[in-house]
């Protein structure tokens, strides 16, 4: 059985064993790096539109691309990140209220449960009764540990670590900015002339994907962001950038999307007994599903190539196996896969 591996066979097995080795151990702990490399894939396009449009050199195009890149990225960041912390630190000290608010809730759902199940049978409104009353014990706990000035501040602690990896993440881009060529023309020496030949379309077709999913989503994701904030400043100022950062973070999971946050919300505002606010919030979360659902399908299809099915399932496996990083790398490995399939890298039509 050994005799008829070649070495070819043994080659092989050595790089699945590296890759899998690099995909459990070493891409959770190089999240800045990746983002890196994937942010001076994705910003080239521009430095090569700046150098032969200034004819100027690469390193000069370069500098000119990073420092506007970083003046955007830094305005927009401390701009919606100092409106977030605020509207953080405002909403654990109201979380006190916000308990008291769910008890009122809680003493009136039982004032009208007496009245609506008189005559049913005891055992039932019992079992009913002390399942309702676990749920939204359970639910109340959970906010009172949960949004409080503690756990704030523990997150706080955490901004050292994350300025020493934004700061890697910099770096890096700017090196890898400099080097993408470079580094390309020694990827393509280790290669045969035809597995080069290869390679390059399945970038190219990679990237051709990539970027025009990415520019699609961001232009859907924008479009939500502004809809949301319009909406929440409407319906709920004190929160609203807060809300509306989270409902576009969310809306980027195929099939669920923002219906997650407003959903809960809006039914918790009718069980209040807030009906304005809660058909408002549910107008809102309907505005966003018909924008999604319109946009989505299209930018799955011809951008991506991949259903919104197989899209959440490469995010969740991903998510997972190795975290936070598994759910963007899930979908890009699935892209991978289908580019080398029509590359011609790899050959696996199996039929039964």
């Amino acid at each position: 059985m050994l005799n008829k591996i070649t070495k070819r066979h043994w080659t092989i097995l050595f790089y699945i064993i590296l890759l899998l080795l690099v995909f459990f151990f070493i891409l959770p702990v190089s999240v800045p790096l990746i983002l890196a490399i994937l942010t001076s894939m994705m910003l080239n396009p521009i430095v090569r539109f700046v150098r032969f449009r200034l004819r100027i050199n690469r390193k000069i195009s370069v500098i000119i691309v990073f420092i506007s890149f970083l003046i955007v990225f830094s305005t927009i960041g401390t701009y919606v990140t100092t409106k977030a912390v605020a509207q953080l630190i405002k909403i654990s000290e109201n979380a006190p209220d916000y308990i008291n608010d769910m008890t009122e809730l809680i003493n009136d759902l039982e004032a009208n449960m007496n009245t609506f199940t008189q005559d049913m049978p005891h055992n039932f409104v019992t079992e009913v009764r002390s399942t309702l009353e676990g749920n939204l014990e359970g639910i109340k706990t959970s906010i009172s540990n949960n949004v409080t000035i503690e756990n704030i501040a523990s997150f706080a602690a955490k901004i050292p670590e994350f300025l020493v990896s934004f700061l890697v993440y910099i770096i890096a881009l700017f090196m890898f900015m400099l080097e993408l060529p470079r580094l390309k023309h020694k990827m393509y020496d280790l290669m045969t002339e035809e597995t080069a030949e290869k390679v390059k379309f399945m970038n190219a077709r990679f990237a051709y994907v990539i970027l025009g999913f990415l520019k699609a989503q961001f232009l859907v994701s924008i479009i939500i962001f502004i809809v949301s904030l319009i909406g929440l400043l409407y319906i709920a100022p004190e929160v609203a950038i807060i809300m509306s950062i989270i409902i576009w973070l969310i809306d980027f999971i195929p099939i669920i999307g923002s219906i997650v946050i407003l959903g809960p919300w809006a039914l918790y505002m009718f069980l209040a007994g807030d009906i304005v606010m809660g058909t408002e919030l549910a107008i809102l979360a309907i505005i966003l599903l018909g924008i999604r659902r319109t946009v989505e399908p299209k930018v799955m299809g011809r951008h991506m190539g991949l259903s919104p099915l197989v899209t959440l399932i490469a995010m969740y496996l991903g998510l997972k196996l190795i975290g936070i990083l598994g759910f963007i790398l899930g979908p890009l490995l699935v892209i991978a896969y289908n580019s080398a399939k029509e590359a011609g890298i790899i050959k696996w039509n199996l039929k039964i």
